[in-house]
């Protein structure tokens, strides 16, 4: 087997996490965030749809971490990015983390919005 190391550029990885933090880009950064590739800071969970909005034209798919277990996320919420067309996948946020760096790893324009694992 073949192992090759990834490299993202200036993009920025989400390299962990931890009982209410996530480590992104270097940073350890705390509480529900807004991942995407240029930039990671707080976001003010399911009841702040419009963050995720604001970003609809530069991104292509959403991943929505949704803390230690998966979980469906308020129907209002939902609604409210598939109206604007944007792709909702919802899972863990460690999955999503996960998620959010192999589609990092391939250029695809991606936005994690996590809440944190307690």
């Amino acid at each position: 087997m073949e192992l090759n190391e990834i490299t993202y550029g200036t993009a920025q990885a989400i390299e962990g996490y931890g009982p209410g933090f996530f480590r992104v880009g270097g940073h350890v950064l705390r509480g529900a965030l807004l991942v995407t590739p240029w930039e990671a800071g707080p976001w003010g969970g399911l009841s702040d749809p419009d963050a995720v909005l604001a970003l609809r034209d530069k991104v292509d798919v959403v991943l929505l971490g949704m803390g230690r277990d998966i979980a469906h996320p308020p129907a209002a919420f939902r609604a409210a990015l598939e109206e604007a067309g944007l792709g909702l996948e919802v899972m863990s946020s460690p999955a999503a983390a996960r998620t959010y760096n192999v589609l990092l790893s391939e250029g695809r324009r991606i936005l994690a919005c996590l809440l944190p694992v307690d």
